[in-house]
């Protein structure tokens, strides 16, 4: 008598802890409305590497119909999550959450190569760790008055470095060491504030963008919104959740929620577009979890401070940037061109493209100019970059051509990723900034409304 066939896995190829959700990827009925915004199938054209492809590969696996192999997991390694396509699915396909579900499921069945392994745990070493990178800060701080990095370059021996650290060595940004170390001005009290918020600090944003973190606090101040220092803050998990280290990003982000509930504040407010995109949906992290309570609290505060500058309504008075060209007696403002740049974890996984716009065309004398092909992605996206320098490098070698098309006075991008990655292909005489710092310089006077 033949055996009757074992019924099939719940999971199919995917292990027993939070595999995808079958209902999620039931959502999407294979339209192809996201292959046009998506990075990699621009690059490509290959139905595997679009957002649609990768869901079917995840319901091929659910069903048992496909191996999770190496083949299986590159076309998520390639995937940059940078969540175009949510913006441009009619069906509502929540791919955020899928390929959020995916990622660590690849890294535990799928095993590394040696030096993709090591290359992999060196990043998530350094970059959530504010203090270790400040001391690397500084060893590149040395390198470049030294000219030692220079001489390097000059000789050609960086060639001979693998891509990932070539990639690495590339993106860091000349550094001011004292504000590098010095951390979050202190606030003054604020007289009458019209709110009681928190602001993230951030591990890349504090060490290598610090005058961003310093231009939100003085805008913050100027706008009569008290900020309330939280100390002892870590990292919130983005990049370990991104490369599929979901354990650690959740001990991460449950550590700096419990910091932050603490403060008892209205908002808590985010200049990073890849962490505010992630602490908005921290309480994912925590479905079945006695701490969801907590983070849903959390996550109900969160807002980019672009967004909650917009939705306050700004009240300071702000002036034009730059310089003045003067015509007999009388002094007129020189316009400035800004480019605006819409970062990925900002226009497409937080909906936010309305309030920086609006934000930057209250600066008198601003042109504000858009950029082709906006929901293109820089080629950031978290670790992308370093892991997958190749496809990165032709997307940011694009995004670099079509603002030099517009050649603007200065570019805006409100998360320090897209900073780093554009500042390396593009020409020096562009300026890039986030667009709080032009803010900042644009107040007309000191923006002072502390108390007495």
């Amino acid at each position: 008598m033949t055996e009757p066939a074992p019924p099939p896995s719940p999971t199919g190829a995917f292990d027993v802890h939070h595999p995808p959700s079958a209902e999620r990827v039931a959502d999407c009925v294979h339209c192809g409305f996201c292959l046009p915004s998506c990075p990699t199938y621009v690059l490509w054209g290959e139905e595997m590497d679009s957002p649609r492809g990768r869901i079917h590969l995840v319901k091929l696996a659910l069903e048992g119909e496909a191996a999770i192999d190496a083949g299986f997991r590159q076309h998520f390694d390639n995937c940059l999550g940078c969540m175009a396509c949510l913006t441009s699915c009619p069906s509502g396909v929540q791919y955020d959450a899928i390929l959020e579900a995916a990622r660590p499921q690849l890294e535990r069945i799928v095993p590394r190569s040696s030096a993709d392994r090591w290359f992999r745990w060196f990043l998530l070493a350094l970059f959530p760790h504010r203090f270790r990178l400040r001391l690397a800060a500084t060893a590149a701080w040395l390198a470049r008055v030294t000219g030692l990095r220079a001489a390097v370059r000059a000789s050609g021996l960086n060639r001979a470095l693998p891509e990932n650290v070539r990639a690495l060595e590339a993106l860091a940004p000349d550094v001011d060491l004292k504000p590098a170390w010095a951390g979050l001005p202190a606030p003054a009290p604020v007289a009458s504030p019209r709110a009681r918020v928190a602001l993230l600090e951030g591990c890349v944003q504090s060490v290598f963008f610090p005058a961003a973190n310093a231009a939100t606090v003085k805008v913050l101040g100027a706008e009569r919104v008290q900020v309330v220092p939280v100390a002892g803050q870590g990292c919130c998990g983005a990049l370990e959740l991104h490369a599929g280290a979901d354990q650690s990003a959740r001990r991460r982000v449950r550590r700096l929620i419990e910091r932050f509930d603490r403060a008892g504040v209205d908002r808590v407010l985010v200049n990073a577009a890849g962490c505010g995109s992630m602490l908005k949906t921290a309480d994912r992290l925590f479905e079945g979890d006695p701490f969801l309570p907590t983070a849903r609290r959390f996550v109900d505060k969160v807002n980019d401070v672009l967004e909650f500058l917009h939705e306050l309504g700004p009240e300071a008075e702000l002036r034009p940037l730059g310089s003045s060209t003067t015509v007999g007696n009388r002094a007129t403002p020189t316009r400035t061109r800004v480019a605006y740049h819409d970062a990925c974890h900002l226009a497409h996984a937080q909906g936010v493209r309305t309030a920086p716009r609006a934000l930057l065309r209250r600066i008198p004398e601003l042109q504000l100019e858009e950029i082709p092909d906006p929901e293109i992605c820089c080629g950031s996206a978290g670790i992308y970059n370093l892991v997958q320098p190749g496809p990165a490098a032709a997307l940011g070698e694009r995004k670099a051509r079509d603002v030099a098309r517009i050649a603007p006075d200065v570019l805006a991008a409100a998360t320090p990723g897209c900073l780093l990655q554009i500042r390396r292909h593009l020409d020096a005489g562009i300026r890039i900034a986030h667009p709080i710092e032009l803010l900042a310089e644009a107040l007309h006077g000191d923006g002072d409304h502390s108390a007495p």
